[in-house]
């Protein structure tokens, strides 16, 4: 799976984005996870197959959403696990996005 994180400059999702790949490591699960300035998402669709927005761009969401045009889904990271830097459950939040849960 790809999960791409896209917040205000690219830089504040890097340590959720560590967290989530040492979770993701723990479970066996070979996934590409990385962030991106939240401008280079149209350049990246059809890389991810889920789009999850830090929550200090969560006013974005809707614009997003239109521009990611159903290619994947998209949602806001949920604030207690992003502040908590908890990777796991983030990742389960993406992985229940693509399971359409």
């Amino acid at each position: 799976m790809n999960i791409m994180l896209a917040c205000a400059a690219g830089m504040s999702t890097s340590l959720v984005v560590s967290k989530m790949r040492e979770a993701a490591k723990e479970q066996g699960k070979d996934y590409k996870i990385w962030a991106v300035e939240q401008g280079q998402v149209a350049s990246e669709i059809g890389n991810f197959d889920v789009l999850l927005l830090g929550p200090q761009i969560r006013h974005m969401e809707r614009k997003l959403v239109q521009t990611v045009n159903g290619a994947a889904p998209v949602a806001v990271i949920n604030p207690m696990a992003y502040g908590r830097c908890d990777g796991a459950a983030v990742l389960k939040q993406a992985e229940e996005l693509v399971a359409g849960k």
